[in-house]
Formats: C-alpha cells, structure tokens, sequence
C-alpha cells in the first residue's frame, strides 16, 4: 500500500511485490567455495536448458532473432528460447522510466530501492509474454502431430507455457547466480554462448550450407581450421591463388583469417581498456600506516550498456517483423510498411542467401547488426566477391550500405553513452554513491578532512566524465568487431561482452578471495 504522499505511486505494487516468488538473499557471508559451486551447478543447468527442445515444435520454425543469439543467450527452438531478453528489456523500461523522473524514486533510499527492485520483476514477468505470445502465434510453428492431438489453439498455449516457464528458469537463474554466487548470471550466460560459438567456428566440420555436398570454394567447412585444411588440399596451387581459393579462406564467410585477425584486435583492445584505471590514494582514518587505493576504471560501466544497446535493437527488429507478417501487420501507417522495415525472405525462410529475420529496408535495416566485412566491404569494393556471399546486403545499393554503417555505429556509440549514464545511476556508481562507500569503510583521501562532501567534489572530477568516455570506447569497440566481424557465431558484439565479462569476473573472484582471506575488506565493497 501507499506510505505517504510524497511517495512515488509504484507503492500500489508493494503488496505484489511482497508475495511474488523469489530468491532469497543469504542472510550472512557466503563462503566463497559455496558461491563458486552454485555458479557452476547454474551454467551447467543452462547448458542443459539449452539442449531441451520445445516439445510439439515444428523444425521449420522462423527464429526472429537469428542475428542476436550470441546477445540473447538463447538457444533456438529450446526452452530457453527467449534468452536473458525479457531480463534485458525490463532493465531498459525501467531505467529509461526512472530517468526521465516519471517514478520519483529515490535510488539512495533503500525503501524505493527494494520497490525498484521488485517493479523490475514484475516488469521481466511481463514481458517474458509480450515477448513469447507474438512469436507463438506468428513464428513459433506447432507441428502438424502437436496440432492433430490437442487442435491449434491448444497447441500454441502449450509451446507459450513452455518458452514462458524457459524465460523464467532464466529470471531465477540469473537471480541465485547473483545473490548466491559470483558475478551476474545474464553476463555468464552470454559467455557460455559466445564460448560455444567460438569452439564451433574455429574447429566444425560441418559445411557451411548445410545439406549441400563439401566444395571447396561453394561450400567449404565452417570451421577455420577444417576450411584451412580443405581448401588447400583440395585445391591446386594456381586454383588456390586465382581461382578463388585464397580469398574463399581470407575473406568469405564468418569463419575467416579477418575474422581472426580481427578476433585477436578486440580481445587486446578489450583487455587494454578494462586494464587502464586511474587510482585514487586512500588511507585508513584510525589505523596509521594502513594505506589503499580506489580503481576508477576506463571501462567503469562494464559491458552492460552494450546489452542494453543490443537488446533494444533485438526488439526493434522484432516490431518491425510483427508489423511485416505477423499480427500487427494490418495496422494502418506502420503495417506492412517499408519505411518501417521489410522482410521479403520470411515467407521461404531464405532467399538469395538472405537471412529470413534481416530486415531489406526500412529503419529497421538501419539499425540491424552488420555482420562483417561480408556485408559491407565485399559488396562496395569487391563486388566480383559478393556474388559467393551469402548476406542481404550483397543485394544492396551502394549507397544504402553506406548509410547501413553510418547508422549502425552512430547508434550503438549513442546508445552505449546514454545506457552507461543511466546505469550508474541505477548501479549506485555515481561520485556521492562512491564517496559513501568509501567513508563507510573507514578510509578517506590522505591530506583532506574526513568529509564525505569533500570525498564527493574529488569523485566528480573523475566518475561523470569516465562514465562517457567507458560508454564512447564501448561503443567504438562494438561497432569495430560488427564491421570486421569474428570467429563463430558469437558475432562481433558477443565477442566483445564476453571478453570484457570474462575480465571482470576474473576480478571478482580475485575480491571474493581477498575478501575471504581478510574479512575486514568486506566492508569496503559493501558486503559486511
């Protein structure tokens, strides 16, 4: 019920709040062991998850987020067909609500934080079916025996059930990883995956078309190292060098040499950023001679923003297939409509090696992921190439490629800036949030009053403007692995959230360690 007046309204919700299942917090220090192995006993489920076919599916179903797998972390067709999505999509509502001051809570307060808290469930629950129920009855297939047993109507209930009870395995997964075990379950997730994918694109034997006979300039091994191997033993030397063969293994496909060039390039990139922090001298306020230092990091916000950015998209590109085909497409201005974004190759599944969920124009093209050089590069400046190509864009005008590009990077860079401020702010990462972790720890600057304000006014030369700049070079680095593309199917992005995720868990274990080995370390990272 409502406290007070000056309380904001999503107070009516706290009685939902208050009885909706959840994952109990620990009610004191969790050893570090113990965090380690509900970790491991988490991602094993996933993996397990992942491999449980939605039962009564046909094998002929449309995946509308074909080209965000390696975000989403969801396996086609499985139970986990939605991936952390509806996670995602309910940090976006909510941050952009909360932004823009339409809740008027109080972030600091742990009252309106814990309603905060709460209303994100509610809102992840919401739209596990928002995002399942239109795919259900406009993309999710029933098979013909599902459909012959229970009727159609019955049939899609029952494959909704099963993707909404995947999505919210998924909620309480990432929930017990978080309370119960180290690091975030939604960043581990996509590690997994972009894992998976990379194993796959560097070592699978399996054509690259798959049903079609092996050929080693049509039709080679997906993987880099089988596709290697392939092509030159089965091509000659002068085939190799002008029949096409070189340039089958440099440049075709995702699983290529630029593609591992490009590969190495992020992971040094990545870890360069994530290793450059500015330190700020800290001692302690009673014990003399206990000295320490505060990291501000270059990439202070993580990688979140970059899945938000990500995951926005996603959803854009879902609109845009509900308006094309689905059940919004009689909608008047914006059905079937090609200024908003169209999809010409769903009803075949594919076409000209065109990907059936890539939108052909519209605004949803603009904004579509740019998978590699194949899908820029090849149809602009080697257009004799792009004939092998098996992507959209190589049936593009120039001049639409162009703006392709322009926009996609102007808007993950964009949006990775606008998602890394508001993530602090929800995060408690800001200058005065930092300053009271700090003060509360017992440590202070060396030389200043033990003034929480000072503390503060020191925090706000550095906190505002590295949070821009870690939103800016996480921007940079995601549009540079999307036009160069990686190995596997984890794709640019993927590529770029997994190292970077993998770096901070790495950390994190190296505190959960420290912190175990010295209890008082504790109270510095908020975790007395």
């Amino acid at each position: 019920m409502p406290k007070d007046e000056d309380k904001s309204w999503l107070y009516n919700l706290e009685p939902i709040i208050e009885r909706w299942p959840t994952v109990s917090r620990p009610e004191g220090h969790v050893h570090f062991r113990t965090k380690m192995l509900w970790t491991t006993g988490v991602i094993l489920t996933y993996f397990i998850l992942s491999n449980v076919i939605i039962w009564g599916l046909a094998p002929d179903t449309v995946d509308i987020f074909a080209q965000f797998r390696a975000v989403l972390a969801g396996a086609s067709g499985s139970i986990i067909h939605l991936g952390i999505g509806p996670i995602v999509t309910g940090g976006i509502i909510l941050q952009l609500f909360q932004g823009a001051n339409i809740f008027d809570l109080d972030l600091q307060d742990p009252e309106d934080k814990a309603i905060y808290q709460g209303t994100q469930k509610l809102l992840v629950f919401a739209s596990i079916w928002i995002t399942g129920i239109p795919q259900v009855f406009g993309f999710l297939t029933p098979s013909d025996a599902l459909i012959g047993w229970t009727g159609t109507g019955w049939a899609r209930t029952i494959i909704a059930l099963q993707i909404g009870l995947g999505g919210y395995f998924i909620f309480l997964m990432d929930e017990i990883i978080s309370k119960w075990g180290v690091g975030s379950g939604v960043s581990l997730f996509i590690v997994a995956g972009v894992a998976q994918g990379l194993f796959t694109g560097m070592f699978s034997w399996l054509p690259s078309q798959a049903g079609a006979a092996l050929d080693p300039i049509q039709n080679p091994p997906g993987g880099l190292i089988p596709k290697i191997f392939y092509v030159t033993t089965e091509l000659p030397l002068q085939q190799f060098v002008s029949g096409g063969g070189f340039e089958q293994i440099a440049f075709v496909g995702t699983n290529s040499l630029v593609s591992f060039i490009a590969t190495f390039v992020i992971f040094i990139g990545v870890v360069f950023a994530e290793s450059t922090r500015v330190e700020l001298p800290l001692s302690h306020a009673r014990v003399r001679g206990a000295r320490g230092r505060y990291p501000i990091r270059l990439m202070y916000t993580n990688v979140l923003p970059l899945i938000f950015v990500q995951a926005l998209l996603a959803n854009v590109n879902l609109i845009g297939i509900l308006l094309w085909s689905g059940p919004l497409s009689n909608l008047p201005l914006v059905g079937n409509a090609e200024w908003v974004g169209s999809y010409p190759f769903l009803a075949s599944g594919s076409a000209a090696g065109g990907s059936a969920t890539q939108a052909m124009s519209g605004i949803a093209y603009y904004v579509s992921p740019i998978q590699g050089l194949s899908s820029w590069f090849t149809p602009l400046f080697a257009p004799e190439l792009a004939q092998t190509v098996t992507n959209v864009a190589a049936y593009r005008t120039s001049w639409q490629i162009a703006a392709h590009v322009i926009v996609y990077t102007i808007a993950v860079i964009v949006g990775c800036i606008i998602f890394a401020i508001f993530w602090a702010e929800t995060a408690s990462m800001g200058p005065s949030d930092v300053a009271g972790k700090i003060r509360n720890s017992g440590m202070q600057l060396p030389g200043f009053r033990r003034d929480e304000r000072i503390l503060e006014r020191v925090l706000e030369r550095y906190i505002p403007s590295v949070i821009i700049i870690s939103g800016f070079l996480l921007g940079v680095l995601a549009a540079f692995a999307a036009l160069f593309g990686t190995i596997g199917a984890a794709q640019g992005t993927g590529l770029l959230l997994a190292i970077g995720i993998l770096s901070r868990t790495y950390e994190e274990i190296a505190k959960e360690q420290m912190m175990e080995m010295h209890p008082m370390m504790r109270s510095l990272f908020g975790q007395g």
